[in-house]
């Protein structure tokens, strides 16, 4: 079959790789009918997450048809139509139980490397990595599911494939990361972000009753789609000091809660953000925090900051003492996607959100080398990519 393939940083290839087999009674084959490029892909792309091996086939958002079960897989059918949950999980361990599926104790076969570099171990994850399992992932022709049985959630006829492929992850992360702001009638939200995940944790803000959204970026269709599509007072961050402009906007006091949907390779205008590109050079720092330590000092007292955006290591200069005389609440990690899968795909059956709005580049699986390079410079006004195999 085709795949896309990782063979170092910067460097994607279509190759061909031997197709997937049934390996554990409780597989599934799912012929991918849709995939996407994702914002953590770039990760990898860029060569910050370790244990990358050449060859590795990436991609965690994607959707298809089942065409091969194991025989322990008797909820599923031949020919059901699925999307596939990111994280792997189980469904019978203490975290799985605790509806915590990213947290799963057994989906991760590689638990000691993480164990190694974090203190513990997540769930496997498609795609991304051996620190979390060695999975091969979704960019491809077709794909290995394991746990299927507890992983592959039917999608109803009447629904096109761009509608559902991101409940596999960017609109449960967007949601969860609403979620996790607590938010009561009235709120104000400040998202630090408007890529994919950013542009889906605005609208779920205002699904749980956020009264504003005030949204950070510095790319103009970025900005657009947040303040046209999800209705959010846009902020150009190199125009202004972002941090300082929120607290104007919420009367000084700073918004309830802030949700940084940027992540580990910030950018950013300031002293710190030369700082962090001149540590991570030489290897003294993993990440790079500028919206973080920004969104920390701009929220109010009392407040929520919810972190959507991926961390992958060591932070430094993080405003700890801030957070702490400001009685802070933080919440983050991995998206428990499989808990919101049927109350997010009720809320695309009523009409409340179509997620393909955020689509802007579909493209055959062939192009998956040209769709990196454009999604990660943002070239031709590029939000987000979607690969059809």
């Amino acid at each position: 079959m085709k795949a896309v393939c990782w063979h170092g940083a910067n460097d994607v290839r279509v190759d061909n790789v031997p197709d997937p087999k049934i390996l554990n009674p409780r597989d599934a084959i799912v012929k991918i009918t849709s995939t996407a490029i994702c914002g953590s892909d770039l990760h990898l792309y860029d060569g910050f997450i370790p244990s990358m091996k050449s060859g590795d086939i990436l991609g965690h958002e994607f959707m298809g048809e089942v065409v091969e079960l194991g025989p322990s897989v008797k909820n599923l059918q031949i020919g059901d139509r699925v999307v596939v949950p990111f994280t792997i999980s189980c469904g019978s361990c203490y975290f799985c139980s605790r509806e915590l599926s990213s947290l799963c104790d057994n989906s991760n076969p590689n638990a000691w490397m993480a164990e190694k570099l974090y203190g513990y171990s997540a769930a496997g994850l498609f795609g991304y990595s051996h620190l979390f399992g060695g999975y091969a992932g979704g960019q491809a022709e077709y794909a290995r599911v394991p746990f299927a049985d507890v992983g592959l959630f039917k999608i109803p006829d009447g629904l096109t494939d761009e509608q559902v492929l991101f409940l596999t992850d960017i609109f449960p992360t967007g949601y969860m990361a609403a979620e996790n702001c607590n938010i009561q009638p009235g709120d104000t939200v400040a998202v630090w972000g408007c890529g994919p995940v950013g542009q889906f944790a605005i609208r779920s803000a205002y699904l749980l009753g956020a009264e504003r959204v005030i949204a950070i970026d510095r790319v103009p269709e970025r900005l657009q789609m947040a303040k046209e599509q999800g209705k959010a007072e846009v902020i150009n961050y190199e125009e202004v000091d972002a941090g300082e402009a929120v607290k104007e906007m919420t009367g000084g006091r700073g918004p309830d809660s802030v949700i940084d949907a940027v992540g580990m390779e910030a950018h950013g205008t300031g002293l710190d953000a030369l700082y962090d590109k001149a540590k991570q050079a030489v290897r003294l720092e993993t990440d790079r925090p500028t919206a973080l330590r920004q969104l920390i000092v701009a929220c109010r007292k009392g407040g929520y900051v919810s972190m959507p955006g991926v961390y992958g290591g060591l932070l430094d200069k993080v405003p700890m003492g801030a957070a702490f005389n400001k009685g802070l609440t933080f919440k983050m990690g991995q998206t428990h996607v499989h808990r919101y899968l049927q109350p997010l795909l009720e809320h695309i059956q009523n009409g409340d959100i179509d997620p393909s709005f955020v689509i802007t580049h579909p493209m055959p699986l062939a192009d998956a080398p040209r769709g990196y390079e454009i999604f990660k410079h943002k070239k031709d006004k590029c939000i987000k990519v979607v690969l059809k195999p």
